[in-house]
C-alpha cells in the first residue's frame, strides 16, 4: 500500500479508535525488515503522541498461513501474563473487520531506542561487554524456554491442533520447483527421506515461534531484551523445532556468505545448553531438529529468492543468503549421519 494511501486510511481510523475528531497522523513509514508491509505511525490527540506499529498482510494472497493476521494476535495475546517481553495487541482487525484498511491487520506500540541483532550496524553489539551479550542470550534462551509453557490448548485454540512431524517436512515441498534454481536445492530429496526416515517417535507440543533468532529480538542498547517480533511463521507443534532453528541460525558450519551469524554472540551448543538450563531438561533428538531447520530454511532461501529475481518481492539481501543454500544442505546432511 503506498503511503498517501495508508494516511487517508489512518486518519479516520485512529480518530475513531481515539474517539477524537481533531487526531492527526504524522510520520507514516515503511518499517525495516525484510517480511514487508509493516509501517509505522505517530497519532497526536491533545497534548499526547503516540507511536504505533501496523502490520497488513501482503496484497493478493490468502489470508492464511504466513499472511493470517489473526494467527499472529492469538499468539501475541496467549504470552499477555507470561514472562515473555512482547508487543501487547492495542487493536486488531480479522477478515470480517475490512472497513479500515481493506484487508487483516494489528498494531502495537512502536518500539524505539534499541535494534534487533543482525540486521543493520550491529556493532553496538559488539562493543558491549562478553558477560553483556551472555546475558542477553540468556534472556533470549529464558525468553524461549518460556514462550513453550505457554497453555496453548487454553490460550492458542485458534491456531489447531499440533502440526504432525511428517507433515513439517513434506509442507515445503511445493517450494522446491518454485526457487530461483531448483538444481541448487539437489540435496533437498535425499534429505526429505533421511528426515522422514529418522523421524522422532514422540515430541513435545506446545506453542512455537517459528523463526526465533536474534535478527527477530528487540533489546534495548543496553542489552535488554524488549520483546520477541515477528510471529509469521508460529503455530502448535514440536517446540524442539525453535531449538533446532536457534541453534541454525547460529552455527557457522551451516553458512557460507558474510555475515550469516550474529558476531560476538553465542554460537549453537552454548545456545542450546542455556535452553535446556531455562526449560528445565534436556532436547531430545536435537540434531534431527536442527538437520529440519536448516532443510526448510534452504528451501525458504530458494523461494524468496525466486520471488526476488521474478520481481514479485524484491529484496536483494537474497542474493548474498543464496549462497548458503548449498551448505545449509550439506549441514543438515553431516547432522543426520547421511
Amino acid at each position: 500500500m503506498e503511503l498517501d494511501e495508508l494516511t487517508e486510511r489512518l486518519v479516520p481510523f485512529c480518530r475513531d479508535r481515539y474517539d477524537d475528531p481533531a487526531a492527526t497522523v504524522a510520520e507514516v513509514t515503511k518499517m525495516p525488515g525484510h517480511a514487508g508491509f509493516a509501517y509505522g505511525f505517530a497519532v497526536s490527540a491533545g497534548p499526547v503522541t503516540d507511536r504505533w506499529f501496523l502490520r497488513l498482510p501482503p496484497p493478493d494472497v490468502n489470508w492464511r498461513g504466513t499472511a493470517d493476521m489473526v494467527r499472529q494476535v492469538t499468539a501475541l495475546r496467549a504470552l499477555e501474563g507470561t514472562e515473555v517481553p512482547h508487543c501487547s495487541v492495542r487493536w486488531w482487525g480479522g477478515p470480517d473487520d475490512l472497513q479500515w484498511f481493506g484487508r487483516p491487520y494489528f498494531v502495537v506500540p512502536q518500539l524505539r531506542g534499541g535494534d534487533v541483532v543482525g540486521l543493520g550496524d550491529s556493532r553496538w553489539i559488539t562493543d558491549l561487554s562478553p558477560a553483556t551479550r551472555q546475558d542477553m542470550a540468556r534472556q533470549a534462551t529464558a525468553a524461549l524456554a518460556a514462550i513453550h509453557r505457554v497453555d496453548w490448548s487454553r490460550r492458542c485454540a485458534y491456531l489447531g491442533d499440533p502440526v504432525p512431524l511428517a507433515d513439517d517436512v513434506q509442507r515445503w515441498d511445493r517450494f522446491v520447483e518454485k526457487a530461483a534454481d531448483p538444481d541448487a536445492l539437489g540435496d533437498q530429496p535425499r534429505l526429505r527421506q533421511l528426515l522422514l526416515d529418522r523421524m522422532p517417535a514422540d515430541a513435545t507440543m506446545g506453542l512455537f515461534h517459528g523463526d526465533f533468532q536474534f535478527g527477530n529480538l528487540y533489546y534495548g542498547r543496553d542489552g535488554e531484551l524488549q520483546a520477541v517480533l515477528d510471529w509469521e511463521l508460529c503455530g502448535i507443534g514440536a517446540t524442539a523445532n525453535d531449538v533446532g532453528w536457534l541453534a541454525t541460525f547460529n552455527d557457522p558450519p551451516a553458512w557460507n556468505h558474510e555475515g550469516a551469524t550474529p558476531e560476538g554472540m553465542p554460537h549453537a551448543e552454548e545456545l542450546v545448553a542455556m535452553y535446556e538450563d531455562a526449560s528445565g531438561g534436556a532436547v531430545l533428538d536435537l540434531g534431527w531438529y536442527r538437520a529440519l531447520a536448516a532443510y526448510k530454511f534452504a528451501i525458504i532461501t530458494g523461494f524468496n529468492l525466486g520471488l526476488h529475481r521474478r520481481g514479485k518481492r524484491p529484496d536483494p539481501l537474497w542474493e548474498r543468503i543464496g549462497q548458503s543454500v548449498g551448505s545449509l544442505q550439506a549441514r543438515a546432511l553431516e547432522l543426520l549421519g547421511g
